[in-house]
């Protein structure tokens, strides 16, 4: 114990500026990949990750374990090339991002706050949907939030009509063009049909008793993994209703409930963005070395 202490005494004496700025660095580092990974179903697994970390360090300069301590210096190579497997979705969203950036095409969009009109589009969906579910016709209806889904509307057929139950249940209605796919609802309008959306891999559905689950869960589900939309589906076979959000599916809904529930998300999201009104950091560091004006 008086080691450790004296250890730690020794290495506060040696810290400078250039021993900050470095740990500024790294602690940037780690708080840009927490916030890529949060919200997300890496988040558990990075939790486990870290706990490990933290375990194995622990053991290794606390406690004299040869045979542990080259164990594990053995093993940590590999353990660093099967990260990138592992956090392989959430590493190709964060460099997408960084990349679409500068474009001026940013992955995440400034959220639609009218709640007027968010009010409406909802309660046209639930209409829509409590009629596709009494006639047990199976529809996927996607909707937008804070991350764009341009390179989901580009896989099916442009459509910026607005919202209205007649327009989705004339979509869904069977054998029609645009009723196999997913709709996509923007600000108010269809911005596509027809969509492709990616497929689950979670095994979700797989574990579940009930077989009714087919492409449009997986695809609802799939949706919800990679961004932070809503997607409602009716299930052909049985006409019941449910929701998928951030890779979780609630089953089973009646439409009131789904009313409910969808409005919270909006809602909270639009006052949320009214409050913050954020800038840029562009703006805020511009504002920061602008001199005050007499």
């Amino acid at each position: 114990m008086d080691d450790l202490i004296s250890e730690i005494v020794f290495l506060i004496q040696r810290v400078n500026w250039l021993t900050l700025v470095d740990l500024f660095l790294v602690s940037a580092i780690f708080y840009i990949i927490l916030m890529l990974l949060k919200d997300t179903q890496a988040q558990t697994l990075t939790r486990g990750v870290i706990f490990v970390v933290i375990l194995i360090s622990l053991l290794t300069t606390l406690v004299n374990l040869p045979a542990f301590s080259w164990l594990v210096s053995t093993t940590l190579p590999a353990l660093l090339f099967s990260i990138p497997v592992l956090f392989m979705p959430e590493i190709r969203r964060g460099l997408e991002r960084l990349g679409r950036a500068g474009s001026g095409a940013l992955l995440i969009e400034r959220p639609f706050t009218d709640i007027e009109i968010i009010q409406k589009t909802i309660k046209d969906v639930v209409t829509a949907c409590a009629r596709l579910a009494v006639f047990r016709q199976g529809a996927l209806i996607v909707l937008q939030r804070r991350d764009t889904l341009r390179e989901y509307e580009a896989t099916g057929v442009k459509l910026s009509a607005k919202v209205t139950p007649e327009l989705l249940l004339q979509i869904f209605y069977p054998n029609t063009p645009l009723h196999d796919g997913a709709v996509i609802i923007n600000k108010g309008l269809v911005s596509a049909g027809a969509c492709v959306m990616p497929l689950s891999s979670s095994g979700v559905l797989n574990s579940s008793p009930e077989r009714q689950m087919g492409l449009r869960h997986r695809a609802a589900l799939g949706i919800s993994e990679v961004s932070d939309a809503i997607a409602v589906v009716v299930s052909e076979e049985t006409g019941s209703i449910s929701l998928a959000h951030r890779g979780r599916l609630m089953r089973r809904i009646s439409a009131d409930k789904m009313e409910n529930v969808l409005l919270a998300f909006f809602k909270q999201q639009a006052e949320a963005e009214e409050r913050a009104n954020f800038k840029s950091w562009f703006q805020r560091l511009a504002d920061f070395f602008r001199e005050p004006k007499d």
